[in-house]
């Protein structure tokens, strides 16, 4: 994907992301389980917002919550397996929307 601009931002077994300066992230990941209420099935399995501040996560959340909209796999909260460098953070919210599309929003950057 270099070849169109976009660089690797994480690589590991299951998993690589890739980052465009400029039209956000791009993630595959390794196929998991078949069922169709799996998260982890074939095609998409989320859409990502990334932002420029960790405090824009939390924001996020707020007003989420306040409409009503709960939160998915204990979030928010760090994600030190995604995170490529020590000095780094992965803080994110999931959550989904009423035709059960998941959507993370994500700061990623220095601690």
């Amino acid at each position: 994907m270099e070849f169109i601009g976009w660089e690797v931002i994480f690589e590991g077994k299951e998993a690589i992301g890739y980052k465009s300066g400029t039209n956000g992230d791009l993630w595959f990941c390794k196929v998991g389980l078949a069922k169709t209420s799996d998260y982890d099935q074939k095609g998409v399995n989320h859409i990502s917002i990334r932002v420029e501040n960790l405090a824009d996560v939390d924001e996020t959340k707020n007003y989420l919550e306040k409409n009503s909209v709960k939160m998915l796999f204990d979030t928010s909260r760090y994600r030190p397996e995604f995170t490529s460098r020590d000095d780094e953070n992965y803080y994110q919210i999931m959550f989904e929307s009423p035709d059960r599309v998941l959507f993370e929003i994500v700061y990623i950057g220095t601690k």
